[in-house]
């Protein structure tokens, strides 16, 4: 096998392979040409090249979240490394494992004028679990004097002693450093960052190893739940309980909890679209059932005690809601950390969904007499039939667009959907429970959802559908600049001809301010990206074109698909906002 002539380099991918880390998305460059050659050589990665480093981060994001494993970028030195920033925070606030390994110059080449250099140590320092400084090999002539020096040292052999005991030093901490690297990134699930200095030659190779890594394990603390006497006492007094779930992966709780969950008639349970839970007492769409609330029955939905758990909650009008009449208790269940998102957070609750769950719900009293559920159901069931009816009444438009496209979506499919208007939309509808979603909920950001969603289709066997509107998918057209992108892959972008979600928000429409620096409208659409990257392109502009269109949209095809729906960004706010009211 061929593998490159630094230690260095072997030692990472040595424990890159140890830690059991498969996926290697590599964008070119010269510097990191040691850790290129090692990975490409070694059969047991997988490596993808990929130009766009912004992209490469998110396509590998986009695996990690899928596998819940270590994905690792590998990137040059320079500015190479900053492009990956964006998808190091989504991984940070998602809780999703990256490992990032940049290659850098030698120290004392950084600061003095050389090309393609920055400060690439702690780059990331506020957005990241851990950043290992590795430290450069010490090579052979490094040790041998020059002749100024012969004179003067008399015992070479004391000399090299020297400076061989110093490079074991080097190499036991580049390799503890590693280790903690990709064990954190492991045990908390987020980003860390790998800095890797090189010294030229960078392209030599040989055919043996000269280093064996010391690989340390991973210690896993036993689980146990603080307090559970004190929550149960709170629990089953209260008469009035909300759970609020953020995002969560699907199937992450046992299906036994929630049928616990629902014979309780004082518990109520709010679900967001990327919470992937699904049961007929539950209530999704949360803003279709607060937004009309009069104030007295906002006051009436305060909880004595609000559990929440997964990641960020989408909906606003929930966060204001429950700041406006935060509940007496508000405990949060996650591993890691627990958000004050409401202003009220009395306990973090260090366990995953499930093992809280496990623990506390066989001991919990069930409450029966509680009119708290059956009051909400029906609110929540009056909202869904006002829903209908007001949908068989509009016109063509964003709304309109969604309550198709989320009908058409065979069953079984991932379904990622992008930021901003998509999300938002999206949240407002039913979908089948058989549907997987995700969406980079972590920043909120409308860049790299095209990547991320296409790195997902690499990693699941499952098809995936992209739903994103015009602005977040121009954003991320460099996505499609990737060779891997499956066959059953479908993207179907919602063009407005601008960001919509502007015009939705308070603010003078309709002027040339407002048109040109927040909904920065546009006369762009997807075909030629399309025909460029090797997409099928399809579009509908009118609601019977879209239905005939869609049907055939998902059929297998030897090629990815984009769907380009149009529809007339005058009227989309108005369809949106006069929705809220006809609820009311």
């Amino acid at each position: 096998m061929i593998y490159p002539e630094i230690p260095l380099a072997q030692t990472v991918v040595q424990l890159c392979k140890s830690k059991k880390i498969k996926h290697i998305i590599i964008s070119p460059g010269s510097r990191n040409a040691p850790l290129t050659i090692g990975f490409t050589n070694d059969n047991y990665f997988k490596c993808y090249s990929i130009v766009d480093e912004r992209c490469a981060a998110f396509f590998a994001l986009g695996i990690a979240q899928q596998l819940k494993e270590p994905t690792a970028v590998v990137c040059t030195s320079g500015s190479a490394l900053l492009n990956y920033y964006p998808a190091v925070a989504e991984a940070f606030y998602s809780n999703i494992p990256l490992v990032v390994l940049s290659a850098d110059r030698p120290k004392h080449l950084i600061g003095i004028g050389d090309g393609q250099t920055i400060y690439q140590q702690d780059v990331f320092k506020n957005h990241i679990l851990y950043s290992a400084n590795l430290k450069l090999d010490l090579k052979d002539e490094d040790a041998i004097p020059d002749d100024n020096e012969l004179p003067i040292i008399k015992n070479l052999e004391n000399k090299f002693e020297r400076l061989l005991g110093l490079q074991k030093d080097i190499q036991s901490f580049n390799e503890d450093e590693i280790n903690n690297a990709i064990n954190v990134s492991l045990i908390k699930k987020g980003p860390v960052h790998i800095n890797i200095p090189f010294n030229e030659p960078l392209y030599n190779t040989v055919e043996k190893l000269v280093v064996s890594p010391e690989v340390i394990d991973i210690l896993v603390n036993p689980f146990e739940i603080e307090n559970l006497e004190s929550y149960l006492n709170d629990w089953n007094s209260a008469t009035k309980k909300m759970i609020l779930v953020g995002v969560n992966y699907p199937n992450e709780i046992d299906r036994k909890w929630l049928d616990k969950i629902s014979e309780d008639d004082s518990v109520i349970v709010f679900t967001e679209t990327t919470s992937n839970l699904h049961h007929p007492s539950f209530f999704p769409s949360i803003d279709q059932i607060i937004a009309p609330l009069t104030e007295a029955e906002e006051k009436e939905l305060q909880p004595d005690i609000l559990l929440t758990f997964g990641g960020m909650v989408v909906s606003k009008k929930i966060k204001s809601l429950l700041r406006k009449h935060q509940p007496k208790q508000h405990w949060h269940v996650d591993e890691k950390i627990a958000n004050d998102t409401f202003f009220c957070l009395k306990h973090h609750i260090k366990a995953t969904p499930n093992e809280f769950f496990t623990a506390f719900l066989s001991k919990v009293s069930t409450h029966n007499s509680s009119s708290f559920k059956s009051q909400w159901t029906a609110i929540k069931n009056s909202r869904l039939q006002k829903h209908n009816d007001y949908i068989n009444q509009i016109p063509h438009s964003d709304f309109s667009v969604f309550n198709v496209m989320l009908k058409s979506i065979p069953r079984n499919y991932i379904m990622q959907v992008g930021n901003s208007s998509a999300i938002r939309y999206t949240q407002l509808f039913n979908i089948d429970s058989s549907l997987e979603v995700f969406c980079n909920r972590g920043t909120s950001g409308i860049d790299g959802s095209t990547s991320t969603a296409i790195g997902c289709a690499v990693a699941n066997s499952k098809p995936t559908v992209l739903i994103t509107g015009d602005l977040s998918f121009l954003y991320d057209s460099n996505a499609l600049w990737n060779n891997y992108i499956p066959r059953n892959f479908r993207i179907i972008v919602v063009n407005n001809q601008g960001g919509g979600i502007f015009r939705i928000l308070p603010g003078h429409k309709n002027t040339m301010n407002f048109d040109t620096y927040f909904e920065t409208k546009h006369n762009y659409n997807s075909e030629q990206l399309c025909n460029m990257f090797g997409l099928n392109y399809e579009s509908a502009k009118d609601a019977s074109t879209l239905k005939s269109t869609i049907k055939l949209f998902f059929q297998e095809s030897k090629k990815p698909k984009l769907l380009e729906i149009f529809t007339p960004k005058d009227i989309n706010d108005e369809v949106l906002l006069n929705y809220f009211e006809y609820l009311k």
